[in-house]
């Protein structure tokens, strides 16, 4: 298995057919906007989509972008649009991607990172803390979480 970076990708058809494969809302918005080239207005010009693949097949997915679904904030950068697929859960397979993004952040300098979610029990096994509620675009409250890289 790997990490790679949809924009990276010589095959990113490929990739979005496999995102639209997921069964979740967010996921369907993600493959929305990836597909109407939306994305970085979204989340911001820096926005990497980065997909956990077993061959040609993906695994898991997140973004990690300068933006997520809390806004207007000063926190950044988010970890959003976390995703493992039904058939692979339960092996932390999210845990490859939060050591991609902790790579990526402590080459960038950056000291945390934000995850926006209704979960609770989840993130804290990615070394994740709980930070505050906070409202989302929709105006519904939501736990933030912060991950402290060293």
């Amino acid at each position: 298995m790997q990490v790679i970076n949809y924009f990276d990708s010589a095959d990113r058809a490929h990739w979005l057919g496999e995102i639209a494969r997921s069964d979740w809302r967010a996921g369907a918005f993600l493959h929305k906007l990836l597909s109407e080239g939306t994305i970085f207005e979204a989340t911001g010009e820096h926005t990497r989509v980065l997909l956990l693949v077993d061959g040609d097949e993906l695994v898991s997915f997140c973004t990690y972008a300068e933006k997520d679904d809390i806004q207007p904030t000063d926190l950044t950068p988010w970890v959003g649009f976390v995703y493992t697929f039904p058939a692979r859960r339960g092996h932390r397979y999210a845990g490859l991607l939060f050591d991609e993004v902790e790579r990526l952040a402590k080459a960038e300098g950056v000291h945390a990172v934000y995850i926006s979610t209704n979960h609770t029990g989840l993130y804290e096994k990615y070394g994740c803390e709980f930070y505050r509620m906070m409202d989302d675009m929709d105006g519904e409250p939501s736990r933030v979480y912060v991950k402290h890289i060293e």
